[in-house]
């Protein structure tokens, strides 16, 4: 089966001590990369979408949805994971290509100010809004 990675209720803030898994947004046998949203995590200080640091298959859901967890507490399991693997490194090149031609410098990207209060929400902030009608605009 490989190496078993246990993904754990991560601490959302300085003072935070447990959170309420309200949602979660992947299944088992699913396939994770590093930086994928997994969970949706209520605190405290609102609801908060977690990411998960490495990349593997989920094999377990190991707390159901609505379930209040302590920090540290193991909330899934994930298999073929490696927390510092990077993705699988690419083939060498072949030894009778031609060497590939540098390219072009990409135009630097303009900045664009986002005023204040721009009434982005998160996905999850969407739907709970959604849900009770609440208007975002």
């Amino acid at each position: 089966m490989g190496d078993v990675f246990e993904f754990v209720m991560p601490s959302l803030g300085a003072d935070m001590e447990r959170g309420v898994l309200v949602e979660w947004l992947v299944t088992v046998g699913q396939h994770v990369d590093r930086g994928d949203l997994v969970a949706v995590v209520e605190t405290d200080k609102g609801a908060i979408e977690v990411e998960i640091w490495t990349a593997g298959t989920v094999v377990e859901l190991v707390v159901p949805e609505g379930s209040d967890v302590p920090v540290g507490t193991v909330l899934a399991r994930l298999s073929g994971a490696s927390a510092t693997a990077d993705p699988a490194p690419s083939a060498p090149p072949a030894a009778d290509a031609p060497p590939a031609e540098p390219s072009p410098e990409p135009a630097p990207t303009p900045v664009v100010a986002v005023p204040p209060h721009s009434g982005r929400a998160s996905p999850w902030a969407r739907h709970l809004a959604a849900e009770r009608g609440v208007d975002l605009t």
